[in-house]
């Protein structure tokens, strides 16, 4: 599974993006441990308290443990991965809480960990940390059997689905996917041989070259954004400088912006809102369906808790019945009857955990194959949506061309041109030179 890890401080923040059901369909706290608290905020609030006493401002480590799309992961899977990174990194004595989050039919957890030594009263080192995560999280893609992503093939290609906040933000501004907006200048950048097609690659696609005020080389979109040409394509700052020249020769953002705006005509953008609108219309009832089967897998995994509550009462209440009172009890005890029930119930018990464990992972599993068969409805839309986007844009690419033909004459206008200028020379008795030198040479 793909790990990524923070340090970082505020408690309250983080643990209200933790227990977030409004971005989010299903959330459980699987585990809290070595708090006195039993939820998270009363958990967090105790480890900035112990802070203070440190100079330590980043008093959390957190780390986000996705699995493959397509696999249903067991929370025992899960509690493997953590148990291993807090021997790596250290934290085996630290308190921890384990977070479940459901979205778009993918599962994946959070761990956060307490940095704070309250005995030392100092926060615990994590040096190559993100080192560390890598090594565990290829691990357990070979422990597992699922396939390796690129990233762990290859060690310097980055996977398109690692993205900072910011660019994740960015995408939401812009109304596109991430993955979409990445994979886009990443193509672009790999089936371009020199920088002019790079450039018309990225214009087919809505994208306009530009120089950026302190990155160098950006784009930007029809709607403004600018995005960074080097950290979209993963590429480094150099190798974008040696295919693309000199980022002075392109126009400044505020120029390019201005551009894009003419060559946005009316039609093109009722076009584009029409589109948008078509696709919101599709989406509408499968979202409806998104909010009602979240509402119903909701309900059905309280119904199950309740009918586990209902039923392991029943079960203690006869397992405690197993032995005998009074007189009976003390003779049954020294006769080793009670020891007899004792392990009995105790097996007993230890098969019924597995029991519910399993209902529970089971319900999960069916619940996370209804949601994978609708996101697939969802991202069927959001591709047609996206291929009829790039028809569009690949309209306003041969408006900008026609717009710089018409802008820039060619260059056979040109000679034309220079060639029909007058003679303007300051001698146009020049070409009676040869006389005047024989003239010179007479006696």
């Amino acid at each position: 599974m793909i790990i990524k890890a923070s340090q970082r401080g505020g408690g309250r923040k983080l643990a209200a993006h933790l227990m977030n059901e409004r971005d989010n369909e299903h959330v459980e706290l699987h585990e809290v441990r070595g708090f006195v608290s039993g939820d998270l905020h009363g958990a967090f609030l105790e480890v900035e308290a112990a802070a203070k006493g440190t100079k330590c401002k980043q008093h959390f480590f957190s780390v986000s443990l996705s699995p493959p799309e397509t696999e249903n992961v067991r929370p025992e899977v899960f509690e493997l991965a953590a148990r291993r990174i807090e021997v790596e990194m250290g934290l085996e004595r630290q308190p921890m809480a384990l977070v479940f989050h459901e979205k778009d039919g993918r599962r994946h957890a959070h761990a956060v960990w307490s940095r704070i030594d309250t005995e030392n009263m100092r926060a615990i080192n994590l040096p190559h940390f993100k080192r560390k995560l890598n090594e565990i999280s290829r691990g357990l893609f070979l422990e597992h059997g699922w396939n390796l992503p690129d990233g762990y093939k290859r060690g310097k290609d980055r996977s398109p689905l690692n993205f900072t906040l910011a660019e994740w933000q960015q995408a939401r501004r812009a109304g596109k996917s991430a993955v979409d907006i990445k994979a886009t200048f990443q193509e672009c950048w790999n089936g371009a041989k020199d920088g002019p097609a790079f450039k018309r690659q990225l214009e087919e696609r809505g994208y306009y070259l530009a120089q950026g005020d302190r990155r160098g080389f950006v784009a930007v979109d029809y709607q403004g954004e600018v995005y960074a040409v080097p950290r979209m394509t993963s590429q480094k700052t150099k190798a974008v400088k040696e295919r693309l020249g000199d980022p002075a020769q392109l126009p400044s953002v505020a120029e390019t912006k201005a551009r894009v705006t003419d060559l946005m005509e009316k039609v093109l953008k009722r076009h584009i809102e029409t589109l948008d609108k078509e696709s919101a219309e599709r989406l509408k009832p499968i979202r409806a369906k998104t909010r009602t089967m979240r509402a119903d897998h909701k309900a059905e995994r309280a119904a199950l808790d309740q009918h586990q509550a209902d039923r392991w009462t029943q079960e203690s209440k006869a397992r405690q019945e197993r032995f005998s009172k009074g007189l009976k009890g003390v003779w049954d005890w020294l006769r080793g009857k009670h020891s007899a029930v004792r392990k009995r119930n105790e097996a007993e018990v230890t098969f019924k955990r597995e029991r519910d464990a399993k209902e529970r992972q089971d319900l999960v599993n069916r619940q996370l194959a209804e949601r994978r068969a609708l996101q697939a409805e969802i991202r069927n839309e959001r591709q047609r949506h996206s291929g009829e986007l790039a028809l569009l844009h690949r309209d306003l690419a041969k408006t900008r061309a026609l717009s710089d033909a018409l802008e820039k004459p060619s260059a056979q206008t040109r000679a034309a041109l220079e060639k029909a200028k007058p003679n303007r020379s300051r001698n146009p008795r020049s070409k009676s030179s040869g006389r005047s030198r024989d003239r010179t040479l007479e006696p």
